[in-house]
């Protein structure tokens, strides 16, 4: 749900339509390459109980501190060498948050089933929004700043419902979450797309907090109205 706080949507043109598919290309292969340590992080976050071993408040502030400290990071030295490794340290980070919604979910009676459904769901918005981003022809600029507004409210209910701890608003922001981060993996695609983001680092940053909240939202929908104790 940080997504839109990082984006500043201040890229420069391309020139050349080499050089846009250069940027997509890095992008891609970097936001594949990406989701290993994501993996690692929630496995490793899954086996310890690191995450599930804070109280809310707590995991709330680790979240944030770290998840702000590494965009800062990230954001710093994007265009030197260690952009790379201080992102994958992020999605580990960020694997390792995942995992207290992973260790619930999985510790359902059909939780496996559960997170390969999420996975696939996220995979075919994913994949959709990628083939819109490269026939859409329409300026989304307008609509991203409706989209912003939307992500910065998802942002603060999420923040209150861990103290709040309601199902019925968090299907509520998971819904919603689902709708508007899906819309900025096809804004910050079709970015590249049209050369408006140079730097890959940056646009993978941005498509991999949207994929990773799409994802979380649908496992929080089919935690609660789909697990079997």
């Amino acid at each position: 749900m940080v997504q839109s706080l990082q984006q500043t949507y201040d890229g420069a043109a391309v020139s050349t339509a080499a050089e846009r598919n250069r940027v997509l290309r890095n992008t891609y292969w970097l936001l594949a390459l990406s989701m290993v340590p994501t993996v690692l992080g929630a496995w490793l976050g899954v086996q310890t109980g690191i995450a599930r071993a804070m109280s809310p408040g707590i995991g709330l502030i680790v979240f944030l501190a770290g998840a702000f400290g590494f965009m800062f990071a990230i954001e710093k030295f994007k265009n030197s060498a260690a952009g790379v490794p201080i992102l994958l340290g992020f999605t580990f980070f960020m694997g390792v948050m995942l995992s207290r919604l992973l260790g619930v979910v999985l510790g359902m009676g059909n939780g496996a089933g559960l997170v390969m459904t999420a996975f696939a769901g996220t995979g075919i918005i994913f994949f959709g929004m990628a083939t819109l981003s490269s026939v859409v022809k329409r300026d989304l600029s307008g609509m991203a700043k409706f989209m912003f507004i939307g992500a910065m409210l998802i942002f603060v209910a999420a923040i209150a419902n861990v103290f709040l701890q309601s199902s019925a608003l968090m299907i509520t922001i998971a819904v919603v979450a689902i709708a508007v981060f899906s819309f900025f993996i096809l804004y910050d695609l079709k970015r590249v797309a049209n050369g408006e983001e140079t730097n890959y680092i940056t646009a993978t940053l941005g498509i991999y907090l949207s994929i990773y909240n799409v994802f979380q939202s649908l496992l929080a929908i089919l935690g609660i109205t789909g697990g079997n104790d």
